[in-house]
């Protein structure tokens, strides 16, 4: 009975995951190219302001991840067996790596460039913000490359036997390791983990400051402009809320489930079906994590009104256009009309 339920545990893995990413590769895919049309547009007009070039740098961040989603889609329809070598292995797990802590680092960016915006309006004003924006994101990207540079370097691949088959694993499989190598690897999880933690709460209180700033008697702010805000500071929370948070929660404990170390720090002695449920956690977790790509573009329309402004143009360009041909028909078929009432009208009063 537990051989069965083992198995229907892994088609649901091998179901959900492809399925998922199909869907966020062409929705991701789409979104982000026409945010990438809009910034430049924005650039053309000479309006890039700082938290526009987070914006772009995040986009970018969200692409790499789409790009990568093909090959991953492939994984898991083949259930798990990676057919195309170990160094594309490497490089579209630290694809996958980069996305996910590179989205963090610039939504945090973006969470402190709005606290700045809100509570100290003339400061930010006087800087010079372009600059500031620029040197952040070369900060964050080389941050960022720099703590996937383990998952690069080292090997993707474990390669296990199943039915008198080699199966390749990407980035799986860590049983077979030595107790030092899964404590190294256990520790990496938990180093990252507690970034991500303190990450979380700095724009905890940024946006809860943000809130506070807005919704006082004496914040200088139009309501709209305060509801535009504090609808950016949820769709902000609610990306690491919904995509984030709940991976960092489980990963601690289903990293132990998997390496199964022997002895000293790290050792657990979990229940098969603990380990499973850790397991099947794991992998919605890791959808969540992936609709990131596509949730990002709905906090930039939050973000700025020149984005949003720069959409609206795009969509009038396209309603008036219809509206304008219906409205010369229209002209046209009565221009037609009072033609004919005016030449029944003449006849008429000359007489036959």
């Amino acid at each position: 009975c537990f051989e069965n339920n083992s198995m229907n545990r892994q088609k649901f893995r091998y179901v959900l995951i492809p399925v998922s990413y199909i869907v966020f590769f062409i929705l991701g895919f789409i979104s982000n190219l026409y945010v990438l049309f809009v910034l430049r547009c924005i650039h053309q007009a000479k309006a890039m302001g700082e938290i526009h070039i987070y914006m772009t740098n995040l986009t970018i961040a969200d692409l790499l991840f789409v790009c990568a989603l093909p090959f991953w889609i492939d994984y898991y329809i083949r259930e798990g067996d990676w057919v195309y070598g170990d160094v594309m292995c490497r490089v579209t797990g630290t694809f996958f790596f980069i996305n996910t802590y590179g989205t963090i680092l610039f939504l945090s960016a973006i969470s402190i460039n709005r606290y700045w915006a809100v509570t100290r309006p003339l400061d930010a004003a006087s800087s010079n913000r372009r600059i500031r924006g620029i040197i952040v994101c070369i900060c964050i990207w080389v941050f960022v490359l720099t703590i996937s540079v383990p998952f690069l370097v080292s090997p993707g691949i474990n390669v296990h036997r199943k039915n008198n088959t080699d199966i390749r694993r990407c980035f799986e499989g860590y049983q077979g390791g030595t107790n030092d190598k899964k404590k190294k690897v256990a520790v990496t999880h938990f180093l990252i983990i507690g970034l991500f933690f303190v990450v979380f709460l700095l724009i905890v209180i940024c946006n809860v400051l943000i809130a506070q700033s807005l919704i006082s008697k004496n914040s200088p702010q139009s309501e709209r402009v305060k509801r535009r805000a504090l609808q950016m500071l949820l769709a902000v929370v609610g990306v690491f809320v919904l995509c984030f948070l709940p991976h960092h929660i489980v990963q601690g404990p289903w990293a132990l489930a998997v390496l199964e170390i022997e002895d000293g720090f790290g050792h657990m002695k979990y229940s098969e079906t603990t380990r499973q449920l850790l397991n099947d956690a794991h992998q919605i977790t890791l959808v969540l994590m992936g609709l990131n790509c596509i949730l990002d573009p709905v906090v930039y329309y939050f973000a700025t009104g020149k984005f949003r402004g720069q959409i609206k143009a795009h969509i009038k360009k396209l309603i008036p256009c219809t509206q304008t041909r219906k409205q010369q028909q229209c002209r046209q078929h009565t221009h037609h009309i009072i033609t004919a009432i005016i030449i029944t009208v003449v006849h008429t009063a000359h007489g036959p």
